[in-house]
């Protein structure tokens, strides 16, 4: 046994001395070398020493001291009480200070999120406890793209906005002739177009069917279930989709493409009694959205009906709400579109709002839904009470979704130049809401004088009309440049003429 095992080795041993001239490079061939290279200094790790205090180590305390010509306050930020609208626009360097609270801050900080989110950087003094957050930028939602440049969508959803848990949405653009393709959800589908024009179809569970051009402004509402498409027709849209559940998502949407691509040929020839052969050409997946054939200006040239025949009108899928005359008010307009006009729609309710500067959208709240916001124009800001005790104020700007629970008071306010204009969408058939002016003018003046204190004077003037908007006082507003752009415009004048002296 002995034997036989040297001699296995020494067979071993052999093998070894051959293997290298196997895999050897072949010769005269150059035997790579690494081209990188990664010089390092220091270590990864420090030494167990710096743990805890060293009375030999030298202390070095940094100056976080914010030099006086940075520490710029907007007017009437140094003194407020009363939680006044703060602009931040011309500061260089706002700071988090309001009254007698807050400090300078050193940085590092986004100074631009700053200036536009000034009750968050220096809140009001009347903000407390724990709010959700209750605004999310589509802005900062991923953008999905289509095919071909056709156009895109963003979301804001569950998985951006936990607070959001009745409605999800999204903001979409098609080209001109591009397609969101052949579809259906789960969810119901509200939507509101921001710009341009589309063309949407649809057919019901009757087989009735229905065809739309739709505006600037105007609304469609597809129930859960109910195939469609929508198309972008010669310049191009873009428009809004509010469904009724936070946990809606854009990829989960059923596609007419993965359909056909997730079904046996055999079963489709069966179906639509046809040869295979007519489906060779149909797309491995999802097209999502993608260029198509502009459609014809004529309308009526693809107007397909059957049997069942056209939806009747009054359960059809969309409505002209950009013809609709607002109601104006002092201080703004609304106009709304809830189930009395648009049947359809029996679980949805919206208003479209005009908040001219230094109005308000007054303190309200509502019984029966939360509220989906979506700005579209303009600078406000919204201050939240949360039961028992919590409030928390947030800014918005265009572009911004805005979210507020059920039964929470609220008030939108315009806080800049220019008029806000945004949407608040309820899951309720009718459009309602319980205004906390008319409640207090509602109410036995004692009842008020016991609780809130008030005087004879203040009970009298209280409105037992409903405002919906109120006029305000325009805010103080420090339309100066900023330091740093009035240096630059100060110095202009002395280069220019440095540069005149050299040419000469």
């Amino acid at each position: 046994m002995a034997t036989r095992t040297a001699l296995c080795f020494v067979q071993l041993l052999a093998l070894c001395q051959f293997l290298p001239g196997v895999f050897a490079a072949p010769a005269g061939s150059a035997q790579p070398t690494p081209t990188g290279t990664f010089a390092t200094t220091g270590t990864l790790r420090g030494p167990t020493s710096l743990r805890g205090l060293d009375p030999n180590e030298p202390q070095v305390t940094e100056d976080t001291t914010v030099p006086t010509s940075l520490l710029e306050l907007a007017p009437g930020q140094a003194d407020d009480t009363i939680g006044a609208i703060l602009d931040f626009s011309a500061l260089e360097t706002p700071q988090p200070i309001r009254g007698s609270k807050g400090g300078s801050d050193p940085g590092p900080r986004d100074v631009e999120m700053d200036r536009s989110h000034p009750d968050i950087f220096a809140p009001p003094g009347t903000d407390h406890g724990t709010v959700p957050q209750l605004n999310w930028p589509m802005g900062l939602s991923h953008n999905k793209l289509g095919k071909g440049r056709g156009g895109w969508s963003r979301q804001q959803n569950l998985a951006v906005m936990p607070a959001a848990t009745q409605f999800a949405g999204v903001d979409m653009r098609l080209e001109a002739g591009a397609y969101r393709e052949m579809h259906w959800h789960t969810a119901n589908e509200w939507a509101l177009v921001l710009n341009g024009s589309a063309r949407v179809q649809a057919m019901n569970e009757a087989g009735q069917t229905m065809i739309d051009d739709l505006q600037k402004g105007d609304v469609w509402f597809f129930p859960s279930g109910i195939p469609h498409y929508l198309q972008g027709l010669e310049n191009g849209t873009e428009f809004l989709l509010i469904f009724d559940d936070g946990e809606f998502s854009e990829d989960e949407t059923f596609l007419v493409t993965e359909m056909f691509a997730g079904n046996p040929l055999e079963v489709w020839a069966k179906n639509l009694d046809l040869p295979t052969d007519a489906f060779k050409d149909i797309p491995d997946g999802e097209l999502f959205i993608f260029n198509g054939t502009l459609p014809p200006k004529d309308i009526e040239e693809q107007n397909v009906t059957g049997a069942a025949g056209v939806i009747p009108n009054e359960f059809t899928y969309s409505y002209h709400w950009s013809q609709q005359v607002a109601e104006e008010v002092p201080g703004g307009s609304v106009k709304i579109l809830d189930n009395q006009t648009f049947p359809i729609a029996s679980d949805f309710s919206a208003a479209l709002v005009t908040i001219k500067p230094g109005a308000i959208r007054e303190v309200h709240w509502h019984p029966q839904s939360d509220e989906w916001n979506f700005f579209i124009q303009g600078e406000a800001r919204m201050t939240v009470y949360v039961a028992p005790s919590s409030a928390r104020t947030f800014d918005y700007r265009k572009g911004d979704v805005g979210y507020v629970p059920k039964s929470s008071s609220h008030y939108v306010e315009n806080r800049g130049t220019d008029d806000v204009i945004f949407l608040e969408v309820l899951k309720q058939g009718t459009f309602t809401d319980i205004s906390v002016g008319k409640w207090l003018a509602l109410t036995p003046p004692q009842v008020l004088k016991d609780h809130l204190h008030l005087s004879d004077e203040t009970i009298a003037h209280l409105s037992k009309e409903e405002p919906l908007i109120v006029q305000g006082q325009l805010p103080e507003f420090d339309h100066s440049t900023s330091k740093a752009a009035k240096a630059a415009a100060t110095a202009a004048p002395e280069h220019a003429k440095a540069a005149h002296s050299a040419g000469n």
